[in-house]
């Protein structure tokens, strides 16, 4: 057996499997109603995502002792060490109660002799060594063969619960910074919401307002705006008559459909000189994504935009999708540098709703069906609608409006359209952003000092698990009884 490092000379290297039982697990047929809801704790992988205590009791779901007899599920014992091996590999807690566990666990039964805490402890660093173990196409699993022959330094018994010890009490440390650092980025997060809501209720800039008389109401803008919308609604018409080789027929302007204006009564006052509109009015020509999966023979590769393009309500091209399209689609789905994209759909109920700026796009990019695109008069119409969308207003009627099913969240155009947005003057829209902008300032420091801060959190848990498995977190004992006698005891135990 190759050594990957060393260790004291009362240790042994040897294998999980030569001191450890390895168990896999099952699951019932869910067709049987008799073998679920029963009183034995069935655990996932999933019921381990995000799961940080040490040790588990239950999961979601329970199953019988006829679902154990009738599956490949067996009964672990209080102090298992669980350990997942596939989807994903490498997530570990130790049984506190007699359970079981599906198929996508290679769980570790220590003998007398072995901490389960030490062996849990261990799992959680050696994650590499597993992933490497691993193997699959589709998608990484480590087989019980190779987890058994998975390496374990194995220190005496002593040895062992005084690294149990100091381990609990360096992570216990560890995870007071944590909480401490979640009650920083949840006041962070208020501070930042409060800004925004002061922002775009024009409290930030009620001293420059006074001082700085409008040029241009916001009434005026929006009047401004619903012109415009309408003389490019009419460009268009008559360039599709044009294309057809038709005259516009007599009274064709009558078809312009007004948009949905704002229901004043039960929304708040705005200060003197802004006014309320609706997504409707400030935006035309609002459609869903493009919905094709496959390409398409014989046309011209286009980059798609997809949700995962979104990273921080801005657009990353630095993994691009490359679709075949046609000048037709190109022409229908590409988007502008004044447009907004509206995330339509999302596992995540917060992400819904979002608006995403287009003002770096390159040229002939083109949107997926996940999103609603949205045209503006202008770039400014567009960043001042990315502001608000973010705010507690904008939100409120996001969550009122969304429909959840099968784990998805969806906005449809009609409910996004209705959404009331508040207009400032030209000028002062410009100046609210300023003033927002140096608010948030304070906040851009202490998050990327948080981040650095979890991060290095994180890099001190494998280097406190990997100073313990190396011997040089706590001092030997000459007097603690050698591994080696352990490891001749554990093996006799087995053989018997």
């Amino acid at each position: 057996m190759r050594e990957p490092w060393r260790i004291p000379a009362s240790w042994r290297w040897t294998t999980l499997g030569e001191v450890t039982s390895v168990v896999g697990g099952g699951t019932p047929k869910t067709s049987r109603g008799e073998y679920w809801n029963g009183d034995i704790p069935w655990i996932t992988p999933a019921d381990l995502s995000g799961y940080e205590r040490k040790e588990i009791r239950s999961g979601e779901r329970y199953i019988t002792a006829a679902g154990l007899r009738g599956s490949s599920a067996h009964l672990l014992p209080t102090g298992t060490v669980l350990f997942s091996s596939r989807a994903p590999i490498g997530y570990v807690a130790i049984a506190a109660t007699p359970m079981a566990t599906n198929q996508g666990f290679k769980s570790f039964v220590p003998p007398s002799g072995i901490d389960p805490s030490f062996l849990y402890y261990y799992l959680r660093s050696a994650k590499g060594l597993a992933l490497s173990a691993a193997s699959g196409t589709t998608f990484k699993e480590l087989s019980k063969r190779r987890a058994a022959l998975l390496v374990f330094p194995l220190a005496p018994v002593p040895e062992q619960h005084r690294i149990v010890a100091r381990v609990d009490a360096l992570f216990a440390g560890l995870n007071d910074g944590i909480a401490a650092l979640e009650r920083s980025e949840t006041n962070l997060e208020r501070y930042r919401a409060s800004v925004l809501k002061a922002a775009v209720e024009g409290r930030l800039t009620e001293r420059w307002r006074s001082e700085n008389p409008p040029d241009q109401t916001g009434e005026q803008l929006l009047r401004r705006i619903l012109d415009e919308r309408r003389k490019r609604w009419e460009e268009e018409q008559l360039a599709a008559f044009a294309a057809k080789g038709r005259k516009p027929p007599r009274n064709w302007k009558t078809s312009y459909k007004e948009p949905l204006a704002a229901d004043t009564a039960d929304l708040p006052s705005l200060p003197e000189g802004w006014c309320w509109a609706t997504m409707d009015q400030v935006t035309s020509r609002t459609m869903n994504g493009f919905g094709r999966r496959s390409d398409t023979p014989g046309g011209e590769p286009r980059m798609v935009l997809r949700l995962a393009d979104v990273k921080n309500g801005r657009i990353s091209y630095s993994k691009p999708r490359y679709l075949d399209c046609t000048p037709a689609q190109i022409a229908k789905y590409k988007v502008g540098a004044a447009d907004v994209l509206i995330i339509r759909v999302n596992g995540s109920a917060n992400l819904v709703g979002r608006l995403v700026g287009c003002e770096d796009t390159p040229q002939d990019v083109l949107f997926c069906d996940h999103f609603i695109r949205a045209k503006c008069v202008n770039q400014e119409l567009g960043r001042w609608l990315r502001t608000y969308s973010d705010s507690e207003g904008f939100r409120s009627k996001i969550t009122r409006t969304k429909v959840s099913s099968a784990g998805q969240h969806t906005v449809n155009q009609g409910s996004i359209l209705a959404i009331p947005v508040p207009i400032p003057p030209e000028r002062e829209r410009v100046e609210v952003r300023k003033a927002l902008g140096a608010g948030l300032s304070k906040t851009e420091s202490a998050e990327e000092s948080t981040a650095k801060a979890s991060r290095l959190v994180s890099v001190l848990r494998q280097s406190i698990l990997k100073r313990a498995f190396e011997g040089r977190l706590v001092p030997q004992d000459s007097n603690d009884e050698p591994a080696g006698v352990l490891l001749k005891r554990i093996r006799a135990a087995r053989e018997a």
